[in-house]
């Protein structure tokens, strides 16, 4: 069996946790959470890479490399969620397959996190388990795609 490749992208201000708002976050820091899900992902016999950054642009810009070059997406939008028409585009225009992450339960917390722009679009939405929501989600969608046995942009070879 081929193994899978993985993009994990971490949106803006996820670079501070571990620090950040912890009660909400929790104190594990991204170094960590990348070293868990490549090590996961070895179990999975999938190939992660990650990328994070603050700059919108830069994700949209991450999300176009990764055309044709994976066969899903764990992302974690971040403040994005709520705001980024771009990041939906970049997605729906590269036909990624992509389960929506979230640290905390989006729905708990002020209204305005409620609404996701990505939502309706994933494969999945994973929220609420603090760190272990990406292993979650990148078990989840390991299984949707070995399932449908898709090619590098999604597409079933059935």
């Amino acid at each position: 069996m081929t193994a899978l490749k993985i993009l994990v992208m971490h949106g803006p201000n996820l670079n501070l946790l571990g620090t950040r708002e912890p009660q909400h976050y929790g104190m594990q820091n991204l170094s960590s959470i990348n070293a868990s899900l490549a090590e996961l992902g070895k179990g999975l016999n999938c190939t992660i890479s990650t990328f994070q950054s603050n700059h919108e642009g830069e994700l949209v810009e991450r999300i176009h490399q990764a055309a044709g070059e994976v066969d899903g997406m764990v992302i974690n939008p971040a403040a994005y969620t709520h705001t980024s028409v771009a990041l939906r585009d970049a997605l729906l225009g590269c036909n990624i397959p992509f389960v929506e992450v979230h640290l905390s339960n989006i729905h708990s917390r002020e209204e305005f996190r409620h609404r996701s722009l990505l939502a309706d679009v994933a494969t999945g939405i994973v929220a609420g388990f603090g760190a272990e929501s990406y292993a979650l989600a990148l078990r989840g969608l390991c299984d949707v795609l070995r399932a449908k046995g898709g090619d590098k942009n999604g597409v079933d070879k059935n």
